[in-house]
This record gives C-alpha cells, sequence and structure tokens, in this order.
C-alpha cells in the first residue's frame, strides 16, 4: 500500500493533536470494523473556529486525515466547515488508498459530530444544519 508524502507526513508530524480544555464543540466518530475512533475538538468564536484540535485511536490513515481535517477547517466559518467532505481531505493528501478511503470518511464526520454538538450547546438542533451524524461504513 503507497502513501503519499503528504500522507506520509501528516502521520509522521500530526498537526493540531491534543485536546481543547473549554472547546465549544466535541465531537466523537468511530469505525467498530476497523477500530479507529476519532475525538474532534473545536474553539468557535463569532462563528469562525479559531482552534482545531484531535485525538485519533487508528491506523496512520486515520493520524493523517484527522490532521489534515483540522488544517482544513481552522480559520473558517462554520459555513465552510459544514462544507468539508472526504473527498477535499483526500484531495488535500494528494490521495488515499482505497481500502483507506473510510478514514477519510470519519475526519468527516468528526469534524461534523463536533459541529453538532457545538450547536447543541447553544441550544440549536443541529440536525437541520450539520445532517444526521453516522457511523461511517467501511
Amino acid at each position: 500500500m503507497l502513501y503519499s508524502e503528504k500522507v506520509l507526513d501528516h502521520f509522521s508530524n500530526p498537526r493540531n493533536v491534543g485536546e481543547i480544555e473549554d472547546a465549544d464543540g466535541v465531537g466523537e466518530i468511530g469505525n467498530a470494523k476497523c477500530g479507529d475512533i476519532m475525538k474532534m475538538y473545536l474553539k468557535i468564536d463569532d462563528n469562525i473556529i479559531t482552534d482545531a484540535k484531535f485525538k485519533t485511536f487508528g491506523c496512520g490513515a486515520a493520524v493523517a486525515t484527522s490532521s489534515m481535517a483540522t488544517e482544513l477547517i481552522k480559520g473558517k466559518s462554520i459555513d465552510d466547515a459544514l462544507k468539508l467532505t472526504n473527498q477535499a481531505v483526500v484531495e488535500a493528501l494528494d490521495g488515499l488508498p482505497a481500502v483507506k478511503i473510510h478514514c477519510s470518511v470519519l475526519a468527516e464526520q468528526a469534524v461534523r459530530s463536533a459541529l453538532s454538538d457545538y450547536y447543541t450547546r447553544q441550544g440549536i438542533d443541529p440536525v437541520p444544519i450539520v445532517g444526521e451524524i453516522k457511523e461511517p461504513e467501511e
């Protein structure tokens, strides 16, 4: 299985690892089949994601996609973060092997899950905005 230089870089030197103590939104998503678990923490100020951190238990591709997803949403508006697709994560990493595409779906869902939590904490029903959070398929 060949990984791009970017995947290897984000795996070896992941960005934004850790947790945010006073996060405005926290989301956790897992894939029971492969055992990957991602936890995403967001700090949101005036509709802008000022900080994003993650903790991922899983394979190298899971770590790399989490790292890239946080990089892609930091400094962006909530609306932009909601437009983040697993395809955008894959493209930003210069591709992923087919058997690892589910990791990029986990990263997208982790971001959505954290945004869903953010809206819930604001007393807003997240489903019309964020959509349903589903456990990704293999």
